[in-house]
């Protein structure tokens, strides 16, 4: 496991750090404590960090422009206004399943928005995976334990997620200009060994980061599902990384202290942190989410 140069972006524990995302045009990370409820916005030019209680538990976001962005709730999308945090409800998301909340989420270069949803105990197969297109929600792969690791190859032809709880990475292909499936899903890789696969993101070559939870890394994957790489990350529930910085060379990297008791957290003591690591590789920038 390689060790890259690291900084902590922020101290502020998070329960279950999530859904990390960046907007270049602001410099501007944004990601979720989903467990408490809370939206860490950080300017990384100066380093400034606040904290935005939602009320709600939510995973995601996606920028719409300058002034909105689409959050991901437990209990549906919401429209927020970036000046003031007021959010508007769009549409429902399983609001008539209190078992379940929103999880891993990401915006497809069409503009299409992919999310998951799972069970709060993560019951088997309670979740699902949709796609918001066009202003309109429709389920595109149901019976998911644990959806994670949602992302796009850079020209958008191809999809993957994983359901964690079955240790599997899917690949299936898309239609570029809609980012809807155009086949089935297909077993890219099986992981095996500590940890599971949680988020990921593909950098602009199309290779795979994903955060292995319960691992402490980052692992990188080819197209074809060779693990090419490994990096440390100095929390063992690493959970989700964005590329981030003007030139989207940086791999920022949520985290967790959920499930941990106080032994494990002391022996864990960076848990839940948000952290920057020097990636030696570049991403691309988070599309806008099209709400119609």
């Amino acid at each position: 496991m390689e060790q890259v140069p690291t900084s902590v972006l922020s101290p502020e524990p998070c329960h279950l750090g999530e859904g990390p995302t960046y907007d270049v045009t602001t410099d501007t990370a944004w990601w979720f404590d989903i467990r408490e409820g809370r939206l860490f916005e950080a300017q990384l030019g100066s380093g400034e960090i606040r904290v935005h209680a939602l009320g709600r538990m939510a995973s995601a976001l996606g920028r719409v422009d300058a002034e909105r962005q689409l959050i991901v709730a437990e209990d549906g999308l919401y429209i927020r206004q970036i000046a003031d945090g007021a959010m508007t409800l769009l549409c429902p998301l399983e609001a008539d399943n209190p078992a379940t909340r929103s999880n891993d989420a990401r915006v497809h270069q069409s503009g299409t928005f992919w999310i998951g949803t799972m069970g709060r105990k993560a019951e088997p197969g309670a979740g699902a995976i949709y796609a918001f297109h066009r202003g309109k929600i429709s389920m595109l792969f149901p019976r998911i334990s644990i959806p994670n690791s949602i992302c796009f190859s850079p020209d958008g032809a191809i999809g993957y997620f994983a359901d964690t709880a079955r240790a599997v990475l899917y690949t299936v292909p898309l239609n570029p200009a809609t980012g809807l499936p155009r086949a089935e899903p297909e077993v890219l890789l099986r992981h095996t060994g500590i940890g599971g696969l949680d988020g990921s993101v593909c950098d602009a070559e199309g290779q795979i980061w994903n955060a292995c939870w319960g691992a402490g890394r980052i692992d990188i994957y080819s197209p074809q599902g060779e693990r090419l790489r490994s990096l440390h990350v100095p929390a063992r529930q690493a959970s989700c990384p964005a590329f981030v910085g003007p030139d989207l060379s940086r791999l920022l990297v949520t985290s967790a202290w959920q499930d941990m008791d106080a032994a494990a957290r002391v022996a864990d003591p960076q848990a839940g942190r948000t952290f920057l690591l020097e990636a030696s590789a570049r991403g691309r920038a988070e599309p806008d989410v099209k709400l119609a």
